[in-house]
This record gives structure tokens, C-alpha cells and sequence, in this order.
């Protein structure tokens, strides 16, 4: 599969999965419209975050310069040679 060139494709690409993060939000908290639901969704939403940014932001930056990720495949492969080793 070729890389993605075009900017409006990739800024359509960026609202759709805002998009799908709201609506799939709003869902959750509409059917289980708790503080306690809202707080874990929160953290949930964070934690992934966070370890998005550290399979390519961290791990490219300060752990192996040399690697470099396409997607989250690329990284699973990339831990799980590094585990092998």
C-alpha cells in the first residue's frame, strides 16, 4: 500500500477518527451516564494516548534513533525481534 500524499485526505482522515472518538464517547457515557464511566473512559482515552506517543515519538527518538515506524504493525514487530533477541 502506498503512503498517503494528499493533505485534504490526510485532514479528512484526521476529522473521521476525531469523529469516531466523539460519537463512540458520547455512545458510552448516553448509555452508562455515570461520573465513574466518564472518569475511565478519560484515563482510558489518556493512557492510549500516551502510549501511542511513546511507541513513535520515544521509542524513535531517544531509543533507537535508527528505527524507523510506519504504523503500529512496525512497532509490534519491532518489540517482538527485540524480545527475541
Amino acid at each position: 500500500m502506498k503512503d498517503l500524499q494528499s493533505t485534504n485526505a490526510m485532514w479528512l482522515k484526521g476529522i473521521l477518527f476525531l469523529l469516531i472518538g466523539l460519537m463512540s464517547a458520547a455512545i458510552l457515557l448516553i448509555e452508562h451516564g455515570s461520573w465513574r464511566t466518564a472518569l475511565l473512559l478519560g484515563l482510558c482515552i489518556w493512557g492510549f494516548c500516551r502510549a501511542y506517543y511513546f511507541a513513535f515519538y520515544v521509542i524513535e527518538r531517544w531509543v533507537d534513533p535508527e528505527y524507523k515506524f510506519s504504523g503500529l504493525g512496525h512497532f509490534l514487530t519491532y518489540v517482538w525481534k527485540r524480545r527475541r533477541r
